[in-house]
Order: C-alpha cells, then sequence, then structure tokens
C-alpha cells in the first residue's frame, strides 16, 4: 500500500510538472510555429499550432532587408554579450575572493555596502553613466554597452556566496606548499568555482543580451544597434507583420538557449551550491 500511495505522488508530481512546464514552453512553440507561417496566416485571428502551409519568407526578409541589418545587430550583441560577460568575472571573482577568505579590517562593512548597491534601481544610474560614457567618448561604440555595469555587485554577492564554502584545509595545504595568496585563488579557488563562474557568465551574457533601455540611450546609428535595440526599432516600422517578428524573436532566442543547453549542468550546481534558490 505504502508503494503505491509512493507510485500515485511520483506520477502526479510528473503530472504536475509536465503541466508547468507545458505553460512555460507553450509562447516559445507558438512562436516559432509563427515564425514559419505566411505573412497572412500570421495575421490571422484563428490561431494555429502548426503552420500551413510552412514557409521561410519571413526568414528571408528579415534576413535580407537592407533597411535592417539584423545579421550585424546579431553580432554586436554578440560580442557585446560576451565581452560583458567576461569583465564581470574578472571584476568580480577576485573582489568576492577577498571578501570571503581573507582577513582585513572593514571586510564586513565593505560586504555590506556592496550588497546596499543591489537595492538601487538601475534606472537612477543611467543619466550618470551617460555623462561618463559621453566623457570617454564611447557614445555610438560597443564599449558603451559592455563596460559601465561590468563591475556590478550582483555577481560580487553571487561568488562570494561560493567562496565561503570551500574547506580552509585546502587553502592552508598549499600554503605549506609555498603557493602565495594569488596562487591559491587562481590554481585552487578558480578551478573549484567552475560551476558558479559558468552560471556567473550565463547570467550577466542574458542581462546584456535582453538590455534594451541603455542600448536605446548610447547607441544612435542603426549598425552600431545591438539585437534588442534593432528589433525594437524593426518592431516600430513592422507592427502588424507577426511572421517578421517571430523570426527576429527566434533568432534573438537561440543563443540563449544554446548557451543554456551546454551549460545547464553547471549553472544547476553553481546555483545549488551559492545558495541562491527559489
Amino acid at each position: 500500500m505504502t508503494r503505491d500511495i509512493r507510485s500515485l505522488r511520483r506520477a502526479l508530481l510528473h503530472l504536475v510538472l509536465a503541466v508547468i512546464a507545458a505553460l512555460y514552453l507553450s509562447p516559445l512553440v507558438y512562436m516559432l510555429s509563427t515564425s514559419f507561417k505566411t505573412r497572412e496566416g500570421a495575421g490571422s485571428t484563428d490561431p494555429q499550432w502548426v503552420p500551413a502551409p510552412a514557409t521561410l519568407d519571413a526568414y528571408r526578409e528579415i534576413l535580407g532587408s537592407p533597411d535592417s541589418p539584423i545579421l550585424t545587430w546579431f553580432l554586436n550583441s554578440l560580442v557585446a554579450a560576451t565581452g560583458h560577460a567576461v569583465l564581470v568575472l574578472v571584476t568580480a571573482a577576485p573582489a568576492a575572493y577577498a571578501l570571503a577568505r581573507l582577513r582585513f579590517r572593514g571586510r564586513s562593512a565593505i560586504f555590506a555596502t556592496v550588497v546596499a548597491t543591489l537595492f538601487v534601481p538601475p534606472v537612477v544610474l543611467l543619466i550618470p553613466n551617460f555623462l561618463i560614457v559621453n566623457e570617454l567618448s564611447w557614445v555610438d561604440s560597443l564599449p558603451a554597452v559592455i563596460i559601465p555595469a561590468a563591475a556590478g555587485a550582483f555577481g560580487v554577492f553571487f561568488l562570494r556566496q561560493f567562496f565561503v564554502t570551500l574547506p580552509g584545509e585546502l587553502e592552508e595545504a598549499a600554503e605549506l606548499d609555498g603557493c602565495n595568496r594569488w596562487q591559491i585563488f587562481v590554481t585552487i579557488a578558480l578551478p573549484l568555482a567552475r560551476p558558479a563562474l559558468v552560471t556567473l557568465f550565463l547570467l550577466s551574457f542574458l542581462t546584456n543580451w535582453n538590455d534594451f533601455l541603455w542600448p536605446i540611450y548610447v547607441l544612435l546609428s542603426p549598425e552600431s544597434l545591438t539585437l534588442p535595440a534593432g528589433l525594437g526599432n524593426f518592431q516600430g516600422a513592422n507592427n502588424i507583420r507577426y511572421d517578421l517578428l517571430m523570426a527576429g524573436a527566434v533568432i534573438a532566442s537561440l543563443p540563449v538557449i544554446v548557451l543554456y543547453l551546454v551549460a545547464q549542468r553547471w549553472v544547476i550546481e553553481g546555483i545549488s551550491r551559492s545558495g541562491l534558490k527559489g
């Protein structure tokens, strides 16, 4: 009887999870389906999950449009998101390790200040960041969307939660072998923190990839736009072409989906070991 009850509970759990997964996946499936529809089919008031007939016309039109260089926007977003994510790791990892493993006066106050900045709305920093970017002559260039947010507080907080869980015996053994603090950080802490580093890279990549507001402020020419900003302008010019809009959305979603499929094992492990759940 107990085994039957457990089997029933497991079946109900799987059913609930399947329903939740279907709810989350249904918009993505419908987006993909609409991108393969004809112009008339995409604008039909009768929703169809399976395109009939299926066509690649939307992709051909959006990729071949001289007014909307979507491949250039895609490349700009890829360079910006990758560069931003790498810089986040470069700045956050040493700071997080120092706040987690080193003992110095004011460490708790510094960490409290870093955490406090998480509560500052990002929109408050738009004007100060723009003034700085303008003074550096980065307006209408990719450094404007790569560098300003690279030293954020979230990366420091996230990695610190991981570094505090590292056993101190490893550092003590390395010190007995003659390693200095930098060598311990590079050869021991960073390799052990690979799941957290991959997770932070993916989260930072996703944040920059999806950013719409800041690129609109600092990227002016059509050739310099990132994909979200470019698709925003494209949507304004084609607000009734749902097939084109969905094709653009599919193209924008591909890198994030591929990255997650490749790195999902490290993402799950990094989140679970960093204490950021739910």
